[in-house]
């Protein structure tokens, strides 16, 4: 059984408009969300083996600040260049290299193809956006992450920082 945690990363600053799109922090309020959708995961009896990221910064920033509430060392998070701004078809290259022996990834990258990949894994649910901190997770009965493309997904939950928590 593998699960797939697709994580947009958390808000970021629009401070300085200046600044290039691939530099921008987060800003207060992603700082704060951030660490609670990792507590809510952690409530869930969630914690990712692996992390994959964005090298942007506000994606990486994202990253490791859930890392840290999960104990994970923020220096073995992936950053992979292909996640910054991608199509949905491009989560695909990066899941199928996963090792097969991990079981559960967070993926935290950005809109739309972010949204995008998650509309296209699953019939279940239709989402119009992923909002910042939010998380679309599924699971499918695999071994191999080769296999994920062509196995069958099961939607468990979309959280995000505004909904309510129950």
């Amino acid at each position: 059984m593998k699960t797939l945690l697709l994580i947009r990363h958390a808000k970021s600053s629009w401070n300085d408009p200046d600044m290039d799109d691939f530099d921008r922090p987060l800003n207060k309020r992603g700082k704060q969300n951030a660490p609670e959708m990792a507590h809510r995961l952690t409530h869930r009896g969630i914690t990712p083996e692996l992390l994959i990221a964005s090298p942007a910064k506000r994606t990486r920033s994202t990253a490791r600040i859930m890392a840290k509430e999960w104990h994970y060392d923020k220096d073995a998070i992936l950053l992979e260049d292909e996640l910054y701004l991608c199509y949905a078809s491009t989560f695909l290259k990066v899941i199928t290299k996963i090792d097969s022996d991990i079981d559960t990834v967070a993926i935290f990258a950005h809109n739309p193809g972010i949204t995008d990949f998650a509309n296209y894994l699953t019939q279940e649910i239709r989402i119009d956006n992923i909002p910042t901190s939010g998380i679309f997770a599924v699971q499918t009965d695999i071994s191999s992450w080769s296999d994920f493309d062509r196995a069958r997904k099961t939607f468990l939950f979309f959280d995000y920082p505004k909904q309510e928590v129950v």
